[in-house]
C-alpha cells in the first residue's frame, strides 16, 4: 500500500495562536496536494527553550490537542502532531499526539530520551531541567499498517527503533529539532542509519531555522527509505516535504536482505 506523506517544516514563534494559524495553513496546503498523513515538528507551538516549556504546557484535551483533532477531521488526514509541552500533575512532558481522519486520538508518545548534552565549544541544553521523560514505546495502528513515533533525541538510541521494527512498524515518524552543532554532523546520518538498520522508512520533521530565536534548529526535514536513501528533503527554510511511501518496498527489502529474521536475540 502507498502513503502520500507530508512534513511541515514550519517557523515557530512565541505566540501560540500564531503557531496554530501557521500549522493550520500548512496542514491544509499539504492535504490539498494529496497528503494522507501530515507531520508537524517538535515543539511547534512553543519556542524550544526551558524558559517556555512550563508556561506553554497544556493538559491532554487542551486547546492545542483540540486544534490537532479538528485539523485531522476537517482535512480527512492522519495527523502526527509533532510535539508540544504536555502537563500532567506537576510534571511537564515533551509529547506527540497522533489522530486519525475522524479526529480520534490513536497514540501519545512522550519523549523517552531527554536532550541533555554539553558539547565543548558547541551547545549545552538540559531538557531535564524542566521536562520529565516518558517510558513507553509508541506504535499506532493505521490503514497503512503499524507506524512508530519517536521524538528527536530518541533517534540516537538504536534499540528503540529496532523494537518498533520488530513489533511491525514499516514507518517511524520523528518530530525533531537538531541544532547547529549536532545537525550538520548527525541529523541525516542518524536518520538514514535507523532506516537502513531496521529496513523502515524514517520521516523526520524539524522546525525551520530561526537565527534570532532562543534555539536555532538545523531544519533539513527529510524522509529516508528502507535502503537508507533519502527520498524527500528540504533545506533550512519554511517548507513542506512530500514523499510517496510504499509498504511493498519495505517487504521487498526485508525479503532480499532478511536482517530482522536473522537476528540472534539469545546472544544479546
Amino acid at each position: 500500500m502507498k502513503l502520500n506523506l507530508a512534513l511541515c517544516q514550519m517557523a515557530v514563534t512565541d505566540n501560540k495562536e500564531k503557531n496554530r494559524e501557521k500549522a493550520s495553513a500548512m496542514i491544509r496546503e499539504a492535504a490539498g496536494k494529496g497528503a494522507r498523513m501530515v507531520v508537524l515538528p517538535e515543539m511547534w507551538n512553543c519556542p524550544y527553550s526551558n524558559d517556555f516549556f512550563p508556561s506553554f504546557a497544556e493538559e491532554q484535551g487542551g486547546v492545542t490537542y483540540q486544534f490537532l483533532s479538528e485539523e485531522a477531521k476537517t482535512n480527512g488526514i492522519w495527523l502526527i502532531g509533532g510535539s508540544i509541552p504536555e502537563r500532567e500533575g506537576g510534571r511537564v512532558y515533551n509529547t506527540s499526539y497522533s489522530f486519525d481522519p475522524e479526529g480520534k486520538l490513536i497514540g501519545r508518545h512522550r519523549k523517552v530520551h531527554l536532550f541533555d548534552i554539553d558539547i565543548a565549544g558547541g551547545i549545552r541544553f538540559m531538557e531535564s531541567d524542566t521536562l520529565t521523560a516518558g517510558d513507553e514505546v509508541t506504535l499506532i495502528e493505521t490503514e497503512f499498517g503499524k507506524i512508530g513515533v519517536a521524538i528527536c533525541f530518541d533517534v540516537r538510541f538504536p534499540e528503540l527503533f529496532r523494537r518498533m521494527a520488530l513489533e511491525g512498524a514499516g514507518l517511524i515518524v520523528l518530530p525533531g529539532a537538531f541544532n547547529m552543532t549536532t545537525g550538520p554532523a548527525h541529523w541525516e546520518l542518524t536518520i538514514r542509519a535507523r532506516a537502513l538498520d531496521n529496513q523502515v522508512y524514517v520521516a523526520a520533521c524539524s522546525p525551520s531555522r530561526d537565527t534570532k530565536g532562543p534555539y536555532i534548529a538545523f531544519g533539513n526535514s527529510l524522509v529516508a527509505n528502507p535502503w537508507g536513501e533519502v527520498c524527500g528533503k528540504t533545506d533550512a527554510g519554511e517548507s513542506i516535504v512530500y514523499a510517496s511511501l510504499d509498504s511493498t518496498y519495505v517487504d521487498a527489502i526485508r525479503e532480499q536482505l532478511p536482517l530482522l529474521k536473522a537476528r540472534r536475540p539469545e546472544i544479546y
